[in-house]
């Protein structure tokens, strides 16, 4: 099957070897009809050709179609210092994110975004979540990105009037007002409020940016009780644990998505699951900054909505999903004697379905359907690791591999085949990514780990 047999617009029917189904799995025999950027059928392959007469039918031998992945925790402004986040302690956003993001111009910012979407993509994200930036360029330059590269994007916008110096209160809740308001009429846009951690708001503002979410239907982040710094600091200031301290103000609600959350007490957990937050696990950040794991399969137990964020920090979907059952395999199910530890189906659901429900988008993607998004990927499943397959679920999570990736499709159209986009020159950004990079970098004054390679 040649690259322009995976090239998609338009209206067309699809029947590849299986297609994953919510609350079934992979199903054979299953066919999918999409016009107008939406699935308009899902069902027996014959049925759905029947119903669809007019539209041309692509038979895919050796690929199976699932949804696109949900990054649920990612920062579109850091990608052009990706490579510095290695071996860098929890409080990493003090010495090289808030410099950074700082010091980007207007053009670097939106290649950052553009090399975010690329890394993304490439990795079967179809969605991804961004938690807001400092940088004070308006974030129309990343979405205007985001969008050209056919991502799908929850773009947060940073609402923060501590430390003194900040903008007031008034300021920033108008202008979280406006965000909420901007980008109707645009389906790879959605508006999100970002609080960066509970201190760096007064209570007035973090109530008033949990009230506007509510009503806008849409989520508002912030990164809760993600390592022990961060939890001292509020409870120094506060008087509570981070996520103590939402919920002291009452906020602790539906429409959070709490970032991180490695560092939670048993009653904490109850109090996520009681309130209806959503939670973004994101273990590999916590791997490479040194931080706890997050109990992610009590929450997902609880009745908590769990979705998989890579953080900025590796954009591979397949290796997330790998890194996510590990890490609570070691942390939790290697401890009491489980070795099932949740289960293949389990993680797929998480970065997918999992995710769009976190994200606030569970009615517009994450999952094959009628009447939701065609955000979708084909995967070939004629490599070694998956021959013979018995479980493709657990296969696929624990040796699936982005480079098995043959398409990558949101809103019914094809944006990459076989890892790169289709319709622009993603090797030209490479080389204009490396040289802003450098230049932000220097501008930034940020040096290398005086720690490194010790």
């Amino acid at each position: 099957m040649t690259a322009s047999d995976l090239r998609f617009e338009g209206s067309y029917v699809l029947e590849p070897d299986q297609v994953y189904l919510p609350g079934t799995g992979f199903r054979a025999g299953v066919a999918v009809a999409v016009a107008g950027g939406v699935f308009t059928d899902v069902g027996p392959a014959a049925e759905v050709r029947s119903r669809r007469p007019d539209a041309p039918v692509a038979r895919l031998e050796g690929l199976v179609l699932l949804p696109g992945f949900v990054d649920a925790h990612h920062h579109l402004s850091q990608a052009l210092g990706s490579t510095l986040a290695y071996g860098e302690p929890s409080e990493i956003f003090r010495r090289i994110w808030l410099p950074l993001e700082q010091a980007l111009t207007p053009e670097e910012l939106g290649v950052s975004a553009r090399l975010a979407a690329l890394e993304s993509l490439r990795g079967g994200f179809i969605t991804v979540v961004d938690a807001g930036t400092r940088s004070a360029h308006d974030v129309e330059l990343m979405v205007e990105q985001t969008e050209d590269a056919g991502l799908r994007c929850v773009i947060g916008k940073t609402c923060a009037d501590i430390p003194p110096g900040s903008p007031p209160a008034r300021e920033v809740l108008r202008a979280a007002e406006q965000h909420l308001d901007r980008f109707a009429g645009r389906p790879l846009v959605h508006p999100s409020l970002a609080v960066p951690v509970p201190e760096v708001a007064t209570p007035e503002v973090l109530v008033q940016v949990s009230k506007l979410s509510a009503a806008a239907g849409c989520v508002w982040q912030s990164h809760v009780n993600e390592h022990l710094a961060s939890v001292e600091r509020s409870i120094l200031e506060t008087g509570r644990r981070p996520l103590e301290y939402l919920d002291c103000l009452g906020i602790l609600d539906a429409a959070l998505l709490a970032a991180h959350v490695t560092l939670i007490t048993p009653a904490e957990a109850l109090l996520l699951a009681q309130a209806g937050t959503a939670v973004s696990y994101n273990p590999v950040a916590s791997s490479w900054k040194g931080n706890a794991v997050a109990p992610a399969l009590l929450l997902a137990d609880l009745g908590v909505r769990v979705g998989l964020g890579t953080d900025g920090t590796r954009g591979d979907g397949f290796r997330l999903m790998d890194a996510a059952e590990t890490a609570q395999r070691f942390a939790t199910a290697m401890t009491v004697g489980d070795p099932f530890g949740g289960g293949g189906r389990r993680w797929l659901d998480a970065a997918t379905e999992g995710g769009a429900r976190a994200a606030g988008l569970g009615d517009v993607t994450g999952s094959i359907e009628a009447g939701k998004s065609a955000d979708f990927l084909l995967v070939d499943t004629r490599v070694p690791d998956l021959v013979p397959s018995f479980d493709l679920a657990w296969e696929l999570v624990r040796v699936g591999n982005r480079d098995q990736l043959r398409a990558v499709v949101t809103a019914g159209t094809t944006r990459l085949v076989d890892g790169w986009p289709v319709g622009w020159d993603g090797r030209e950004l490479l080389g204009r990514a490396s040289r802003h990079a450098r230049a932000a970098i220097e501008r930034a004054g940020l040096s290398l780990r005086p720690w490194a390679d010790r």
